[in-house]
């Protein structure tokens, strides 16, 4: 079934507070969400004294970051499965002292592999336990209030890299970048105070309501199993076949509440992940070489972090404002179509870039760059939302992120690799724009052809509900399951379908 029940902890009955204690939250989220999307493109900083220190190509040293962003993608299924078991408190803690630990470790590494174990995997994987429960945990504290608490906990990504980067550039000439790296592990560890902050909401009330139910269901199977023994065995059934069916359904359910596989068969989700998918392959290069592109062309160390800088500062500003454009009513219909457009001019920038000559031209670059990466970001996990509801919405992002985490993996090293072959920059910058264009057009196009469809659908759903024989069918088939189940309570309900329902086996005819 395409819907399991969460076992997530509950919200209260009188719902989401949206507000007091939840702002508290959204700092925390600030901070966890920000060092997990701009941790990784902060460290380009270092990528070029490293390559210099290990004597490594463009694609090996690539790899870092892309290893590092893959991981943090591909385990968010993961991190929402310990969610679901623990809550958003204990993961996002134990997170950021898994980021600490990496970074720390790296700062003794002796090899560029060592360097892939600790930044890439460990470090990956602790800020993937930061990102999801943060998202998750401002879902319970709010609803009328979430776009909000959502803008300004994503506006952590932007204001970190704004920080980070001269930051880094700073730690690196006082440190080098083996003390850089102690450094950055002990600023880490603040994701454990972060993730302090998330306080449980309506967590027991939940726990004890399910528990109930579940030890009731488990009482009532366990009375009628046991008058199943005491009749004779010409009207015994086994029940050992029947457990085994039980427990490949439950195991079925279990994986389904965390992932909907059927997802696969919605035509806005394929069409959403194929073009998320080929977006990505050009998404982060651009980022992870900007840096090492305006050191190749003899820019000083402070004035490349600058750049950065000045693409996370326009990044603050086009996020927002982006959600505000998206949110409109000439706009929101049509989101999908504002979201290719998007992808294509980021696509555009890029193709653009090889024309800037000097700092200046990379400084105009890093504007665009900057507000077509916050256009897309902004509303990268909204159109999402859009085409699968809510309801939907967390089983899609894990099986998006686990299709992406293989192209955020290859985009950056097949960069790194044209930059060795080629012993020059634009042909990386002109892959990206390429793919990202290819992938804007992909969108458009299908999204225009899912509209159509959608329509047509909606055209041909209304012309059956006024249809007289058609509603009068559905109104009868609706009165027979009102009258079945409005007999006992809805808590009930379950109860005594599994009483009635293992009686009958043991009988073989009728109720008892």
């Amino acid at each position: 079934m395409s819907g399991g029940r969460s076992h997530s902890p509950a919200m209260s009955p009188s719902g989401p507070p949206d507000g007091g204690w939840g702002w508290v939250v959204v700092f925390g989220a600030f901070i966890s969400i920000g060092f997990a999307y701009a941790f990784p493109k902060g460290l380009a900083i270092f990528f070029k004294e490293i390559q210099d220190f290990f004597g490594t190509s463009y694609s090996e040293i690539a790899w870092v970051s892309s290893i590092m962003l893959a991981t943090t993608y591909g385990a968010g299924p993961i991190s929402s499965i310990l969610v679901n078991r623990y809550g958003s408190r204990p993961v996002v803690m134990f997170g950021g002292l898994l980021c600490g630990i990496g970074m720390v470790s790296a700062a003794f590494c002796t090899s560029i592999l060592q360097l892939y174990i600790c930044v890439g995997f460990i470090t990956g994987f602790g800020l993937a336990l930061n990102l999801q429960p943060s998202v998750i945990i401002i879902g319970k504290y709010f609803l009328k209030r979430r776009p909000i608490a959502n803008g300004l906990a994503m506006a952590g990504s932007p204001v970190m890299l704004c920080t980070l980067a001269p930051l880094n550039q700073f730690l690196f000439d006082n440190f080098g970048w083996r003390g850089s790296f102690l450094i950055l592990g002990a600023i880490l560890l603040n994701c454990c105070v972060a993730g302090a902050l998330f306080r449980p909401i309506g967590a027991a009330t939940a726990s004890g309501k399910t528990q109930a139910t579940e030890e009731g269901k488990a009482a009532l199977k366990e009375e009628v199993t046991k008058d199943a023994m005491e009749m004779s065995s010409a009207t015994n059934v086994p029940t050992e076949t029947k457990t085994e069916e039980e427990e490949g359904r439950d195991c079925c359910e279990k994986i389904n509440q965390y992932l909907d596989f059927s997802l696969f068969k919605h035509r806005g989700f394929l069409i959403y992940l194929i073009g998320n998918v080929l977006m990505f392959l050009g998404f982060f290069a651009p980022i992870v070489f900007l840096a090492p592109y305006a050191k190749h062309i003899g820019i000083d160390e402070y004035s490349a972090a600058f750049l950065l800088s000045i693409l996370a500062i326009v990044d603050m500003i086009a996020r927002p404002t982006t959600g505000i454009i998206a949110n409109s009513k000439w706009v929101r219909p049509r989101i999908q179509y504002f979201f290719s457009f998007s992808i294509a001019f980021n696509g555009t920038c890029h193709l653009l870039c090889p024309l800037a000559s000097g700092y200046t031209g990379l400084v105009v670059y890093s504007i665009f760059f900057g507000l077509a990466f916050g256009m897309v970001c902004a509303m990268l996990f909204e159109t999402l939302m859009d085409l699968v509801g809510a309801a939907r919405f967390t089983s899609a992002v894990g099986l998006v992120t686990i299709a992406e985490c293989c192209t955020i993996l290859l985009g950056p090293p097949i960069g790194g690799t044209l930059i060795d072959t080629f012993g020059d920059y634009k042909y990386m910058f002109i892959k990206c724009g390429a793919v990202m264009v290819l992938a804007g057009t992909f969108l458009f196009i299908m999204n225009y052809y899912n509209y159509r469809m959608l329509a047509k659908e909606e055209k041909e759903r209304k012309a059956k509900e006024e249809d007289p024989k058609s509603v009068r069918t559905e109104n009868e088939v609706r009165n027979n399951w009102n009258k079945e189940t409005t007999q006992d309570g809805p808590e009930l309900e379950p109860l005594r379908e599994d009483q009635e329902g293992l009686k009958k086996e043991v009988n073989g005819t009728n109720e008892v």
